[in-house]
Parts: structure tokens; sequence; C-alpha cells
């Protein structure tokens, strides 16, 4: 019996992840990560964090293209004490590029299976380690007024 492949739709699906994961991966590996731990997305032209502007208090999201940055740059220590999510979104990319990249090459079904194995259960895991990622964030970034 001849071991089941993906599809073709399946395969090229996956290659466009893996394009997309490469691309903020590189783009990350091209910018320098700002010495405060939040601000390095300025470099793609975007503005400065609202929230930080109004409330003098980092966001959710501060500190994530810098964590990139240093996890790109393969400063993994760094990443993770500017932002821990950050660091360990920045290696969940690295993984998904690597894995959707071997699906459309190679036509397996790792997807599917990893699929299958991701549920609310992940995504309520994923939203408390945002949440602790934040509050270490606010207890280590000092205030702006």
């Amino acid at each position: 019996m001849t071991p089941r492949r993906a599809e073709a739709a399946h395969r090229v699906l996956a290659a466009l992840v893996a394009a997309g994961c490469l691309a903020v991966l590189g783009v990350a590996a091209f910018l320098s990560p700002a010495a405060e731990g939040v601000g390095t997305h300025t470099q793609l032209g975007l503005p400065t964090c609202g929230w930080i502007a109004r409330h003098g208090r980092p966001c959710p999201t501060c500190g994530m293209t810098t964590s990139f940055t240093h996890a790109a740059g393969a400063d993994l220590f760094r990443a993770v004490v500017v932002q821990p999510a950050g660091a360990l979104l920045a290696l969940t990319t690295a993984a998904v590029f690597w894995g959707t990249l071997y699906v459309a090459a190679t036509g397996s079904t790792l997807a599917r299976a990893l699929g299958k194995a991701v549920g609310l259960k992940v995504l309520w895991i994923a939203l408390g380690i945002g949440a602790a990622a934040w509050a270490y964030k606010l207890l280590t970034t000092p205030v702006v007024y």
C-alpha cells in the first residue's frame, strides 16, 4: 500500500504559508532591534505605539517586532527578555516554515495530523501565554509620561 500524500491544493497552500513565514522572519532579520525593547516596528514606516502614547504603558503586543528581530538574529535570550510571547511566536513561525516547506516539497500529510491536534485547548494556552507575557511587559517597562 502506498502512503497517502497531500493533494496538490494542500501542497500549494503549504508553500504559501511557508513563504509567508519566511517573509516575516526575513523582514525581522533585516531590522535592528530597538534598545528600549519596543519601537522596532517604526523602521517599517509604522507609527509609534498609540497605546504607549496615550496610556504610558505597553500594549499586549509591545515588543513583538523587537523580539522577532532578536530571534531572527539568533539571540533567543534577548528575544525572551524583550517579549516572551514574541520569542515563542518567532520560534513557532520558524517551525511552521520548516513544516509547511516539508509538506509542500514532499506531499506529506504532516499538516493534517498537526491540524487535528490543535484545538480549543491550544488556543486557551496561547491566550494564557499572551496574557502572562503582557503582564511581564507591564512589570518590566518603565511608565512613560
